[in-house]
């Protein structure tokens, strides 16, 4: 062998140990969070009954088609001497119609050919026709923000004012940005407009630049000035595969066709239910009824939840070193509002695919382990925790008595747990401690592309 090819090989080699190696150390460090939250003695991050707690509620069983719920429980007073001064935020934009077009145009089309072929059943005739009457007024509107989406943004910033009146009480700066899409950006503005009316002092600027990309919506920010970190998530299952093993297609549509023939010729069964099941999920954001509420069974709805909540670990939580520049925006002007007291806030708008990822990275309540089956991501994950108006809050507090600046978080309102942090009491982690263990993330996952 040359010693080309000997160099080359033993390029090759080192290459792949280094990469075992850093897939076991992450493998390590998630493991250890977990043990953690049992040592610590706080939430433990395996909901091990999540299929009781998603089949107890509609809105969960819809995943992040659900719309906002508004029932966080009270918050934990903070350690004596410390009041909150300033608030740093994420938050996905609040109910819309469907994202995608084809949610409406695959079902009409498919009804559209049953009837064509005479093979809709008694209830089949029913969607059909209920469908139709429904259906433009979503077609048209797809992707844009509904009335109940602004509704939910304005109450959050309510309830934030509320609850944290001292951050606004003397006025201050406050900084929103938008991804570019309308709704994320009407999002904001109904956001903003709460929070002035209930915190008048508060000096509001606002923007949607694609310059903030990188950290409204790191994903879709433009290759000029998007941020690659090392990191890859390892997905044990392709989405497809593990939906056509967990769906029972033929008593789905057996409910609706007396002949499904005719599917296969205008794209097949599994768009269809597909779309379906999302429309299903996702109607009550933007109209009232009940007409697709015996679509499904309960089992069938269970599954379908299943389905989709490891699509979304699949196709977002996989994405979560891609949301470092978020977290170094958030840590950078929060040390700048802690030293200058300038800004009372600053908070982002944007979408589910990043709050998806965003969570796993900073592994909330554990949420950054790595299943090896795709039916174990469920107790680990939940699509759930990011319905409509979705919002991570991480609020600070300082102390006149001591130098520590302290901080707790937030998800949908509720205190939630870094288990790989160790708490000052409750909730409340010290604001250095999350600066550290950030710069070992980032150290362990550093930039390989701009």
């Amino acid at each position: 062998m040359s010693s080309l090819l000997k160099s080359s090989s033993s390029i090759v080699l080192n290459t792949l140990v280094i990469k075992i190696f850093r897939a076991l150390t992450r493998k390590i460090f998630v493991l250890a969070c977990a043990a953690s939250l049992v040592f610590q003695g706080t939430v433990s991050a395996q909901v091990s009954d999540v299929i009781d707690v998603v089949a107890a509620s509609r809105d969960k069983l819809a995943g992040c088609e659900g719309p906002y719920r508004f029932d966080a429980p009270g918050l934990t007073p903070a350690p004596k001497g410390y009041v909150p001064f300033y608030i740093s935020h994420y938050g996905r934009h609040g109910s819309r119609y469907a994202w995608n077009s084809g949610t409406y145009t695959v079902i009409k089309k498919v009804l559209d050919a049953a009837t064509d072929a005479n093979a809709l059943t008694e209830r089949g005739r029913r969607l059909y026709e209920d469908f139709n009457a429904f259906y433009l007024e979503p077609l048209v509107n797809t992707g844009d923000l509904s009335d109940l989406g602004m509704t939910q943004h304005m109450e959050i910033a309510r309830i934030m004012c509320e609850s944290f009146p001292e951050v606004f009480k003397d006025g201050g700066r406050i900084l929103a940005r938008a991804s570019t899409s309308q709704r994320a950006i009407v999002s904001m503005n109904a956001f903003t407009v709460s929070l002035q009316k209930n915190a008048p002092k508060v000096q509001i600027e606002v923007n949607s630049l694609h310059t903030n990309l990188p950290v409204t919506n790191p994903t879709g920010a433009p290759k000029e000035i998007a941020e690659y970190y090392e990191g890859e998530v390892l997905v044990p299952e392709s989405t497809r595969t593990f939906r056509d093993r967990m769906t029972d297609y033929d008593a789905i549509l057996g409910k609706l066709f007396t002949d499904r023939g005719f599917l296969e010729e205008i794209g097949g069964r599994r768009d269809f239910v597909y779309e379906l099941f999302n429309l299903w999920a996702g109607y009550h954001n933007y109209c009232d009824g009940e007409w697709l509420e015996d679509i499904f069974t309960k089992d069938q709805l269970l599954k379908a939840w299943e389905v989709e909540n490891y699509s979304v670990y699949a196709g977002h939580s996989r994405n979560r070193y891609r949301m470092i520049p978020l977290l170094k925006d958030i840590i950078a002007l929060a040390d700048e509002a802690i030293l200058t007291g300038e800004y009372k806030g600053h908070f982002r708008f944007g979408h589910d695919t990043i709050v998806n990822a965003f969570c796993p990275l900073l592994n909330i309540d554990g949420s950054g382990y790595e299943p090896d089956k795709p039916e174990d991501v469920k107790y680990w994950f939940q699509n759930y925790d990011t319905p409509k108006a979705a919002n991570i809050q991480f609020v600070l507090y300082r102390s006149k008595r001591s130098p520590e600046i302290l901080f707790k978080l937030l998800r949908n309102g509720r205190e939630v747990s870094l288990p790989q942090i160790k708490p000052v009491a409750g909730p409340y982690y010290r604001w250095d401690d999350l600066k550290s263990w950030a710069a070992s993330l980032m150290e362990a996952h550093p930039l390989i592309q701009r």
